[in-house]
C-alpha cells in the first residue's frame, strides 16, 4: 500500500475491496491464481481478510451479509483512489453530479474512506490512508 498523502499517488488507484459470500473460497482461489498471500484482522469490531504480496498487503476480502446476497447483491470489487481529503472530494463529487454511496467513515489506523458513483452510476471509492504502513503483521 502506498501513502495517498506523497504527491506521486495522490488520485491514483491505491487500494481494492472484494465483497463476496465466500471469502474463504475467494482466498483460496487468489491464492492459487496469483500466489497472493490473506491474513485475518480485527478492526472496529469485526474481523477481515487481506490480500498481498511480498508482505504488502494491497486489498481487503469480507464476506457480503446474508441479506445483501438475498437480495442479489453479487461478488464484486471496489478499487479506491487516494485522496488527501476524503470529505472534500466527496462533496467535490456530488457537486459533479455524483453522489456518495457510503459516507465517509474511520478506520483507525488504517484509512478515512467513503464509497462515490459517478453520474453514470459507477461505484468508486475514496482512499485517506494515515501514514505509509502495510497491514500486513498489523
Amino acid at each position: 500500500m502506498v501513502e495517498p498523502t506523497d504527491p506521486e499517488h495522490v488520485h491514483r488507484f491505491v487500494w481494492a475491496d472484494l465483497a463476496t459470500p465466500d471469502d474463504i473460497r475467494a482466498a483460496e482461489f487468489y491464492r492459487q491464481l496469483f500466489g497472493w498471500s490473506d491474513a485475518r484482522h480485527m478492526i472496529s469490531g469485526g474481523t477481515f481478510r487481506t490480500l498481498g504480496h511480498g508482505g504488502h498487503a494491497f486489498a481487503s476480502l469480507y464476506r457480503i451479509a446474508r441479506e445483501q446476497v438475498e437480495r442479489g447483491v453479487p461478488a464484486h470489487w471496489i478499487p479506491y483512489v487516494s485522496t488527501p481529503d476524503v470529505s472534500a472530494t466527496a462533496a467535490k463529487a456530488t457537486s459533479l453530479a455524483g453522489r456518495i454511496v457510503v459516507q465517509p467513515q474511520h478506520f483507525p489506523g488504517l484509512a478515512r474512506v467513503c464509497l462515490i458513483a459517478d453520474p453514470t452510476g459507477a461505484i468508486l471509492g475514496l482512499w485517506q490512508g494515515e501514514g505509509p504502513r502495510h497491514l500486513a503483521g498489523v
